[in-house]
C-alpha cells in the first residue's frame, strides 16, 4: 500500500461558492446592529427605567449589559450566516436538477 494523500480539492472553491465571506459579513452587521439597539435601549433607558432592583457586581449594570450584548451580537451573527449559507444551498442544489 502506498502511505501518500491523494490531493484533494481547495476548500476555498466550496466557500466561494456558498457565499460564506458574504455571509459573515452580513450576519456580523446584522448582529452589531442588533447588539447595538438593545444595549442602548437598555442602559439609556429609551422605554423607561427598569422595574426591578438588581445589584451588578465587578462591572456595574453597563458592563453586564456590555457582555450580554457581546453574547448576543456574536450569536445572532452566527445565526444569520448559517441561514443564509443554508439558503445559499439549496438555491446551488436547485441549479444542479
Amino acid at each position: 500500500m502506498s502511505e501518500e494523500v491523494p490531493d484533494r480539492p481547495p476548500q476555498s472553491g466550496l466557500l466561494g461558492a456558498l457565499r460564506v465571506p458574504r455571509n459573515a459579513t452580513i450576519g456580523v452587521a446584522v448582529g452589531v446592529a442588533l447588539a447595538v439597539a438593545v444595549y442602548a435601549a437598555r442602559v439609556l433607558e429609551l422605554f423607561g427605567p427598569f422595574a426591578g432592583t438588581r445589584e451588578y457586581p465587578l462591572l456595574g449594570p453597563e458592563g453586564w449589559f456590555l457582555v450580554l450584548a457581546f453574547v448576543l451580537a456574536t450569536s445572532t451573527a452566527l445565526l444569520v450566516t448559517s441561514a443564509l449559507t443554508v439558503v445559499e444551498i439549496v438555491r446551488q442544489a436547485k441549479k444542479l436538477d
